[in-house]
């Protein structure tokens, strides 16, 4: 049997934590031996070394995860290198949906982490504020990354939806915000042209759900005009949140 390299296992131990890290877990699962039966006459079995404690949302969070499991449903499986789930708080009260993975995410198995993550990052925390980690919860419509970035078809769409609905009624956020034209065409089922309909509420499985550019867009476009509409819509969001 092939020994997997260093590069392999230090990915696949990063992407465990991070899988704990969104199950809600707040210690790494592990026990401990005592270091002698002398050490204590009360303990002399093995203990747990810190109790781990997570979140009813979480643990729904986690049972999505686990139905959605090493998935096939559709052709992206063939050619993904990582499911990326999700990331962030399972108790926060923001979401923001994506289309899909990029060649980074897919990589790490974490969503919105090349150029276009990091511009969602600049405007969670320096144009509303928040703490990405702490405040939002972000996922994508499908899980897999579409080959050569393209949109995701019908197909792929309707194979990873229904565990997109379950972690957004795990998560019960007071606010969506759907990243683009395919995340909000998929979120409201019908094509949505977002230039015209970005900044408008609309509802979704109960939710508050607000369209935007996508980050991504907004690099290509990287306008005054277009800035200026993220930070409106960003700020109808803050006002929805108490903010």
């Amino acid at each position: 049997m092939q020994t997997p390299d260093r590069s392999s296992l230090l990915r696949e131990l990063k992407n465990q934590l991070l899988y704990l890290k969104d199950a809600g877990y707040s210690e790494i699962p592990c026990e401990t031996e005592l270091f002698s039966k002398a050490a204590s006459f009360e303990s002399p079995q093995p203990t747990p070394a810190k109790i781990m404690t997570k979140s009813k949302k979480a643990n729904q969070l986690n049972q999505v995860r686990e139905e959605l499991g090493d998935c096939t449903r559709c052709k992206l499986a063939q050619g993904r290198k990582n499911i990326v789930f999700g990331s962030g708080n399972p108790q926060a009260d923001l979401v923001f949906v994506g289309e899909g993975p990029g060649a980074d995410e897919d990589e790490q198995g974490f969503p919105f982490v090349g150029r276009a993550g990091k511009k969602l990052t600049e405007i969670i925390e320096k144009g509303m504020n928040l703490d990405r980690e702490k405040d939002t919860y972000i996922c994508n419509i499908v899980k897999c990354r579409p080959p050569g970035n393209r949109d995701p078809e019908k197909e792929e769409i309707e194979a990873c939806n229904p565990f997109l609905v379950q972690q957004l009624k795990a998560i019960q956020p007071k606010v969506v915000v759907a990243l683009g034209k395919p995340a909000a065409s998929t979120l409201l089922g019908r094509s949505v042209p977002i230039t015209k309909e970005r900044g408008t509420w609309h509802d979704y499985e109960g939710f508050k759900l607000m369209l935007t550019l996508h980050p991504a867009y907004l690099l290509r476009a990287y306008t005054i005009e277009n800035r200026k509409a993220v930070h409106d819509d960003m700020k109808k969001v803050l006002k929805a949140l108490g903010r």
